[in-house]
């Protein structure tokens, strides 16, 4: 190793570390500076809001730099973080330290820590160990203009992601001191190959055997990325279908695939390469506010920035904590929740689509064709107030799930294609007379999507505005006088009018029509079961 006491030492050295902050990560200077005295031992100084785990490094980094003969000087090393009134957490910074430190006591050149970002948690003997967040890190990197970055090699694996960076992996502190110094070079890593085809792990719609009506609405949900409800008994399929939303869904571009990738990373569950699928999170209905939102000393993720680009699945939704389900407002609205601090305040991603399903009352037979419900009204009414008007207002289907009859349950033959489904004279969708197979929703499903594309970009119809409806899908009189009987008699707020609007375009979508006619609103309605 090139590494020793012939170089000038320099007063402050300067090395290029980063902290994670939610999903993301932002760079953190470490300034070192070493003073000799004659004083019997080392100290070591620590400032700029460190956490407990890296007030801590100070003795992992003195053992490192002894173990490769870079041992510290008597006297005091001055160690600072910078920004100072960023709180910094994690061992990630423990590389960059113990370089600057090495650096500050003349064993080499503090020149070539210059331009290079480093990460890396560092054991007693020098070991580099992975830490988590290598593709916000490298992310941060790029948008600083930094052109280099060294750690282990997991993290160095995600890092190598972000193409205009040179990534160097490197399992022990020797080997990253020998190629900063002229010594053993290391090899710059590739780029992991970009695998576009999906995960196929989940189980096929044609699984599920009937319920024509409620693959249609999973369908509409799946083409224009809206919310969607399903009441109806116990064992009716309403689950089922719910976590098959995912095999309907477009892959993800490679812009979402990143951002899917970098929450994996923040939280240490990197999926080895560029995330190929989108998420389904489904948590459980003990889950508390921070478990679901993201919160904790640290702001950590839950699950609603998990399911970001992908989907979050609510089962049994009455049964959740009212504060918990107020807490998704937000985020169904912005795409994001924001989290406040004492010291400071985390954003933290969440553009997922939500799916859930409940039943229609306590014992869940209400309504069924062959049970009788045993709830008084006022059972039921309590039941069903557990979820709140606004949120049911962000959600843009809810529709009845039926229990498949026993001929759709062991059909004497294969079902021929499906019709989709019609409005009733009463207001509810009539069940289309066959259930459609997985191939073709999905083809239904990417021909909408090409159309949304064609006419407004990215933007989903679940995301427009007002005025882009009215431009999209402007209302005829036919139209404009269905809704407003159907407000009036329904009491529906203006967010769950316009979200009538935007079910009604994507189901145009499906047809593959331009305008948005009378009978589109009325299927919009049919989907949109309210719940009194």
């Amino acid at each position: 190793m090139a590494a020793g006491r012939g170089h000038r030492r320099v007063k402050t050295v300067r090395a290029l570390g980063a902290t994670l902050t939610g999903t993301g990560a932002e760079l953190v200077t470490v300034e070192a500076r070493f003073e000799p005295r004659d004083t019997s031992r080392t100290e070591i100084v620590l400032t700029g809001l460190p956490d407990a785990v890296l007030r801590e490094s100070k003795g992992r980094l003195e053992c490192a730099l002894e173990e490769n003969r870079l041992s510290l000087a008597t006297g005091r090393l001055f160690v600072n973080l910078v920004p100072a009134a960023l709180r910094k957490s994690g061992e990630i910074l423990d590389l960059p330290i113990a370089l600057a430190a090495a650096a500050a006591c003349g064993h080499f050149d503090a020149r070539v820590l210059r331009g290079a970002l480093f990460l890396g948690e560092l054991s007693i003997d020098g070991q580099l160990s992975a830490v988590p967040g290598g593709l916000a890190s490298a992310i941060a990197a790029q948008r600083a203009g930094v052109k280099r970055l060294f750690a282990p090699h997991a993290t160095a694996e995600e890092a190598a992601t972000i193409e205009e960076l040179e990534v160097f992996a490197a399992g022990h502190l020797a080997q990253v001191l020998a190629h900063l110094c002229g010594g053993a070079a290391l090899e710059r890593l590739p780029a992991p190959s970009d695998v576009t085809a999906p995960d196929d792990d989940t189980p096929s719609i044609d699984d599920v055997r009937g319920l024509a009506l409620a693959k249609h609405a999973l369908t509409v949900a799946a083409a224009g990325g809206h919310g969607l409800l399903f009441v109806g008994p116990p064992g009716a399929g309403k689950s089922l279908l719910a976590r098959r939303l995912v095999r309907l869904l477009a892959p993800p571009t490679r812009a979402e695939r990143i951002e899917i990738t970098q929450v994996l990373s923040a939280v240490g569950r990197w999926p080895r390469g560029l995330a190929r699928s989108r998420p389904f999170r489904a948590p459980h209905h003990t889950i508390t506010y921070a478990g679901l939102v993201g919160g904790g000393a640290n702001a950590a993720a839950g699950e609603i920035t998990l399911a970001h680009r992908g989907v979050l699945f609510l089962d049994e939704l009455p049964e959740f904590r009212r504060d918990v389900l107020e807490a998704l407002r937000q985020p169904l609205e912005t795409g994001s929740i924001s989290i406040s601090r004492v010291q400071r305040q985390v954003e933290l991603p969440a553009r997922f689509q939500l799916v859930a399903a409940m039943n229609p009352c306590p014992c869940g037979y209400l309504g069924h064709p062959r049970r009788t419900c045993r709830c008084p009204p006022s059972f039921v009414e309590r039941y069903r107030r557990r979820i709140s008007g606004p949120l049911l207002d962000r959600i843009d289907l809810c529709v009845d799930v039926s229990p498949p009859s026993i001929e759709e349950l062991a059909p004497a033959a294969l079902a021929v294609p499906s019709v989709t489904a019609a409005p009733a004279s009463n207001g509810r969708a009539q069940t289309p007379r066959h259930s459609p197979c997985e191939t073709e929703l999905i083809e239904s499903v990417r021909k909408a999507s090409g159309r949304m594309i064609a006419r407004q970009g990215t933007r989903r119809n679940t995301d427009l505005s007002a005025e882009e409806l009215d431009r999209i899908a402007p209302l005829d009189d036919g139209s404009r006088a269905l809704l407003l009987s159907h407000a009036t008699r329904a009491g529906l707020s203006a967010r769950a009018l316009q979200s009538l609007r935007r079910v009604a375009r994507t189901v145009a979508d499906l047809e593959g029509v331009a305008s948005v006619g009378t009978s589109h609103h009325a299927q919009a309605i049919a989907l949109r079961r309210v719940l009194v």
